[in-house]
């Protein structure tokens, strides 16, 4: 039944693996109860893995003469996938971890979503989970959410449903373990859906564990790669992300987003008084890509939180920083003025400590003037509607 769900799928199995004899024959027969479409990865093994993937003569096999890391021993099995022909690919770890028996639950749910990404999510609250993998699991889910706005259980499974035809496209900067974070970054990025299944874990007693983890090394590696991908997702990829967003709802929901219809009025007001202090800040080019970050993380109505930052229209621009910089003059002690006929940035930066003070002030007075606004309005709003 397996086999001909695989087949029908057109989804094959990829096991890169690197020193792993003891536990990899196991593992190719535990797949093998469920299909004979694997491409084993042999990243440069010097112990007796070659010798046993001579033994399966039905399974495709890839060997790289030197290690070159898994996240290249990945991306050597996609492209091998994506030249046979398959439309998807499950990865599966060599060194026994993971248990083929969990294959099925990857079928049954790229079926219910196609061309979608699924990460299988194991149980990391099990005594017997390393506490490095935990506090690592809990870091990893943390930076994904942050850099795509998508919460998963477990960002650092290995056992995973790639839609290889969907990512062959991409580029990856990554060669060795954080290459699986980046994936699921870029996947997120692209506009596939990232989704997960529970999939269970084996893990060996530390003396008999076999891991090429290196903790120093490859967790630097990874805060690298979480603190470029945070730059990236916060200056492009996340406003993309929202926008790309917004053209999949109807009219009638982009309506309830904008005049907030399904909201209450202290949210409304929060988002609006957000917006029109970020209208003024003193980020200019950054206000609109800030402003979604803090309206997604505070749960804010994005919407009406960019119409309020319209507060900043070119029209209004000197009169913002005119009277920044005055504001910022009552605190700052500077009694000098700037001649608004005859505004040039060169006459703002020669003061430039005392704009940001002012513009600060301004951020606080706008936040103050247009909630209580609002919310005067929408009381008067709302209770006129209840009468009629």
């Amino acid at each position: 039944m397996w086999s001909e769900k695989f087949r029908e799928l057109n989804c094959c199995v990829i096991i890169p693996t690197y020193n792993n004899a003891g536990t990899l024959a196991s593992v190719i027969n535990g797949v093998l109860r469920y299909t004979d479409r694997i491409i084993a990865v042999n990243d440069g093994s010097n112990d007796l893995t070659a010798d046993i993937l001579r033994r399966f003569r039905n399974i495709t096999v890839v060997t790289h003469e030197v290690n070159r890391g898994k996240g290249i021993a990945l991306q050597t099995g996609f492209k091998k996938a994506v030249e046979k022909g398959y439309r998807y690919a499950v990865t599966i770890d060599s060194d026994g971890q993971h248990n083929p028996d969990d294959l099925p639950g990857f079928i049954e749910k790229i079926e219910a979503e196609p061309d979608s990404m699924i990460v299988g999510a194991r149980n990391m609250e099990q005594s017997t989970v390393p506490g490095k993998s935990s506090f690592g699991h809990k870091f990893s889910n943390f930076w994904y959410k942050v850099e795509t706005g998508i919460a998963l259980p477990d960002t650092q499974s290995g056992y995973r449903l790639y839609p290889v035809q969907k990512l062959k496209d991409i580029r990856y900067i990554t060669n060795r373990f954080e290459f699986e974070i980046e994936v699921i970054v870029r996947a997120a990025w692209a506009g596939l859906n990232v989704t997960s299944v529970p999939v269970s874990v084996i893990y060996f007693p530390k003396e008999t564990r076999v891991s090429h983890f290196r903790p120093l090394q490859d967790f630097t590696r990874v805060s690298i790669l979480n603190t470029v991908l945070v730059f990236l997702a916060l200056a492009i990829y996340r406003p993309l992300m929202y926008f790309r967003n917004l053209k999949k709802k109807s009219f009638k929901e982009i309506r309830d987003d904008i005049l907030g219809s399904n909201e209450s009025s202290l949210r409304i007001s929060s988002a609006v008084a957000l917006g029109a202090a970020m209208g003024v800040a003193p980020v200019w080019g950054l206000q609109i890509m800030i402003l979604l970050v803090l309206a997604h993380l505070l749960r804010l109505n994005k919407a009406i939180a960019v119409i309020a930052s319209h507060v900043s229209i070119p029209p209004f621009i000197p009169f913002i920083i005119y009277y920044s910089y005055k504001l910022g003059g009552t605190v700052y002690g500077s009694d000098s003025a700037l001649d608004i006929d005859n505004l040039t940035l060169e006459s703002v930066s020669v003061n430039f400590v005392q704009y940001v003070i002012g513009a600060v002030m301004l951020m606080a007075v706008m936040a103050v003037v247009f909630f209580i606004s609002t919310m005067i309005f929408l009381h008067f709003k709302r209770r006129t509607r209840e009468e009629f």
